[in-house]
C-alpha cells in the first residue's frame, strides 16, 4: 500500500492525528532504563505498546540515534512497530539534503536499510536533491516548509518574487513534484497563520506538523488552520512532552494519558463528516 493510503486508514481506524515522536535521550529515561545495553529499544518499545492505538505514525529521530551509536537499536524499534503494528506508519525524521547521487544514498538509508514509510527532506537544493526520494512512489517525502523553530523566519520569510520562501516550496511541492502523489510539508504548528494560508495552495497535501507539547503549539489554532474538509490532512507531532511526561516507573501510562488526551483535544476542533 502507498504511504498516503496507509496514512488515510490509520486516520480512520484509531480517530487519531497524533504522530508520536521517538527522540529517546539516555538523559532523561527513568531509572530502570540505566544498566540496560539496549535501553533505547526497551523504551521505545514501552511507549510504542503504551500508545499505538491512539496514533496515526511513529517519527523516529535518526539524530537520537546515531549521536551514540546506537542505529541497532532504531532497527529494532522500527523492526518492532513493523512486526507488531503493521498497520502505523513509520516516518524516519532525518531532514535529508544533498546534491542527486548523495540524495540517492540518502533515499537508500531510509527506504531500503531502515524500510520506513516516510521520510523528512530538506529541500534547499532543490528537484534534483528531492528527485531520488519521490522516485520510491509507495513511500512518502515530507519536505521542510514551514518549521516550528522561532528562528525559520530567518531564511524562509525571504521573498522571492513577492512571495516568501516557504510559499515557493509550497507551490513547487503541490504543482510540480507531487506528480506520484507521495509529498508532503512540514508545517509547524507555532505558525498557524501561516499554516492556513499554505493549506490554501496545496489544497489536501498532508502536513507534518510539529511544534505541540513542548515548543507550545495552540491546538485549536493549528487544526483550524491545517485540516483538510474531511478532518484529517496532518500528523501532529508530540515528542518530549510524551516521551517524558513522567520519570517514574510509570513512563509508559503517563505517556499513553498524555497522547489520549492530546488525540482527544485535537479531535474536539476537528471538521466533522
Amino acid at each position: 500500500m502507498k504511504f498516503i493510503g496507509k496514512l488515510k486508514e490509520i486516520w480512520q481506524r484509531n480517530n487519531s492525528l497524533v504522530c508520536v515522536g521517538l527522540d529517546p535521550d539516555l538523559s532523561r529515561f527513568p531509572e530502570q532504563f540505566n544498566k540496560t545495553s539496549d535501553s533505547m529499544f526497551c523504551f521505545n518499545k514501552a511507549i510504542i505498546d503504551a500508545t499505538h492505538d491512539l496514533v496515526c505514525a511513529f517519527k523516529p529521530q535518526i539524530a537520537y540515534f546515531s549521536a551514540v551509536s546506537a542505529e541497532k537499536q532504531l532497527e529494532l524499534t522500527i523492526d518492532y512497530v513493523k512486526q507488531s503494528y503493521p498497520h502505523i506508519p513509520i516516518i524516519l525524521d532525518a531532514k535529508r539534503g544533498d546534491i542527486g547521487s548523495t540524495a540517492q544514498r540518502y533515499a537508500t538509508e531510509a527506504f531500503e536499510r531502515y524500510e520506513v514509510d516516510a521520510v523528512t527532506v530538506n529541500p534547499y537544493l532543490g528537484y534534483d536533491s528531492v528527485e531520488p526520494f519521490l522516485a520510491y512512489k509507495d513511500r512518502g517525502t515530507i519536505l521542510l516548509c514551514r518549521t516550528s523553530n522561532p528562528g525559520a523566519g530567518d531564511i524562509q520569510d525571504l521573498e522571492i518574487d513577492g512571495e516568501p520562501l516557504y510559499k515557493r516550496v509550497a507551490r513547487l511541492a503541490s504543482e510540480t513534484w507531487n506528480s506520484n502523489d507521495n509529498c508532503l510539508l512540514v508545517v509547524g504548528a507555532t505558525w498557524p497563520s501561516q499554516m492556513l494560508e499554505i493549506r490554501k495552495m496545496v489544497g489536501n497535501m498532508p502536513f507534518l506538523v510539529p511544534g505541540v507539547g513542548a515548543q507550545g503549539g495552540d491546538v485549536e489554532a493549528l487544526v483550524k488552520s491545517g485540516q483538510t474538509n474531511d478532518g484529517t490532512g496532518m500528523i501532529v507531532s508530540s515528542s518530549r512532552g510524551i516521551l517524558y511526561a513522567s520519570s517514574g516507573p510509570d513512563f509508559a501510562e503517563a505517556a499513553r494519558a498524555v497522547t489520549l488526551e492530546l488525540r482527544d483535544r485535537i479531535n474536539t476542533y476537528r471538521n466533522k463528516v
